[in-house]
């Protein structure tokens, strides 16, 4: 949907791709941030995100949330904030589904697993990796490597957490080949899918941990925010059941974090006087906030979330496998290559840090159930904790 603010981002005024499109070809009636949302759903990373982590492992329940279903929650959130703010919803959009697809398999715990096998050759990072993924390891393309996106799609996932002084090689890369001007804040669209991210994961993570049995109602009524809006719901439906009530307070306290997050922005736009796209750029602080007091009370959620959730044992114990499955791979494939798929195989460079980061690469593409199938062909067998 086209924006209606004078701070949004506009498709006619894009700063372009990395490689120069022919004009002929057939594209349909789509303008630029369209077709980098297209490119991305019609993706071979996206679509692995269907069998990723989010917080339990893919492999275990086909009712608790993957990187897939996340990022398209994330999507649904991000597009309603930039529609009220007057943002173009579709750069927005390509920015929500996009984030995570560099990440690994096993989430965090396979990040922390690559970044230590790569220590000593730059380490590893979700946010660079889905810039190489977009820019280099997706090959669709007969004339290029990625999916050659638009400038404003890659500077926002390079940056929508902000500005980034000291940048992991991947995305030194990235940066070096089409400059993203990491120094500065990106656009409200970038900024709003950071929110848009944390409001979806704050929420779904809830109902999740609920359904998995790791989080209880007395636990979460700890939580303030929680606590408050679950007597309000229990206030509007008086006896019904607590497990029919549970959707009913997630989509509440989304509606709160998203009217609050919007309110906030709009004053903050107001008060800082900004009126175009080069004002958000230059404003030198993010601009797409929640008010001091939803920061508070998400901080708090977050902190109970991590303290019960998060690091609960039997989530400790996954994440202990699971590095030990991706460690077990990345040591395997160092040590003989002959192991990996003809196409990497050939592909292996003799040099590093390119060798191992070549190796990282694969494995980092790898879903849940393909890592597990894969170590068990090449490590061995593996016994995986229950509910794994």
């Amino acid at each position: 949907m086209r924006a209606t603010s004078s701070w949004a981002s506009t498709p006619d005024q894009s700063r372009g791709r990395i490689h120069e499109e022919q004009s002929g070809t057939v594209r349909g009636p789509r303008d630029a941030f369209q077709r980098d949302r297209d490119r991305i759903i019609h993706s071979i990373s996206f679509r692995r995100l269907r069998h990723k982590t989010q917080v339990f492992m893919a492999p275990d329940g086909d009712h608790f949330r993957v990187r897939l279903t996340h990022s398209l929650e994330v999507a649904q959130i991000g597009r309603t904030i930039a529609r009220t703010l007057g943002l173009n919803e579709d750069l927005t959009e390509a920015l929500c589904l996009a984030h995570d697809i560099g990440h690994p398999p096993f989430g965090h715990a396979g990040e922390d697993a690559l970044e230590a096998a790569l220590a000593g050759q730059g380490g590893f990072d979700h946010n660079g990796h889905t810039l190489r993924t977009l820019t280099e390891l997706d090959r669709p393309y007969p004339s290029w490597n990625g999916l050659n996106l638009t400038w404003e799609t890659l500077e926002g996932l390079a940056k929508h957490n902000g500005p980034i002084a000291a940048p992991q090689w991947a995305l030194a890369a990235a940066d070096a080949q089409f400059p993203l001007e990491l120094d500065h804040w990106p656009s409200l669209e970038a900024q709003v899918a950071a929110l848009a991210d944390d409001i979806a994961y704050d929420n779904h993570d809830i109902d999740d941990g609920l359904r998995a049995g790791l989080l209880s109602l007395d636990q979460l009524m700890q939580v303030p925010m929680i606590a408050e809006g679950w007597r309000r719901v229990e206030a509007r439906f008086p006896g019904v059941p607590a497990r029919r009530l549970v959707g009913e307070l997630i989509r509440s306290q989304i509606g709160e974090m998203v009217n609050d997050l919007i309110a906030s922005t709009q004053a903050r736009l107001a008060e800082g006087g900004i009126e175009t796209l080069a004002d958000v750029r230059a404003a030198g602080r993010c601009l797409v906030t929640f008010s001091d007091a939803m920061r508070e009370a998400e901080r708090g959620l977050k902190r109970f979330m991590y303290a019960n959730l998060y690091h609960h044992p039997g989530q400790m114990a996954a994440a202990e496998a699971a590095h030990g499955v991706v460690a077990g791979l990345f040591a395997a494939y160092a040590a003989d290559p002959a192991q990996m798929p003809a196409e990497w195989r050939e592909a292996l460079p003799a040099e590093e840090p390119w060798r191992s980061r070549h190796i990282a690469d694969f494995i980092a593409g790898m879903t849940d159930r393909y890592a597990i199938a894969r170590y068990e062909e090449v490590v061995g067998p593996i016994a995986l904790p229950e509910g794994f």
